[in-house]
């Protein structure tokens, strides 16, 4: 009899396990596509606000529109001499003292 109740028992586990699995699934693939089922009060809010980023804004709130980085290539040679001098211009650097 206690084998049967272990049986039991396991079962209405091993359903409740494959739920939460199934709901968890169909909630992921919610979050991926970016649908998101209306829980609550359905009435509360119906137009949904999108916020930017705050490094998109500009001192006054403002969406900025032209480009945040721009990189231009430039060769070995030209990045390593300035680098070089960077590296004489800094404070740090002692090699006029003659060492």
């Amino acid at each position: 009899m206690l084998h049967l109740l272990y049986i039991l028992a396991f079962t209405i586990l091993a359903f409740i396990a494959v739920a939460n699995l199934i709901r968890n699934l169909i909630m992921f693939s919610f979050d991926q596509e970016g649908i998101y089922p209306q829980r609550g009060n359905p009435y509360a809010s119906s137009r949904k606000r999108l916020t930017p980023h705050p490094e998109l804004l500009d001192n006054s709130g403002n969406l900025i529109k032209e480009p945040l980085l721009v990189m231009r290539s430039i060769n070995v040679d030209d990045a390593r001499e300035q680098l070089d001098a960077l590296y004489e211009a800094s404070p740090g650097n002692r090699q006029d003292e003659g060492c």
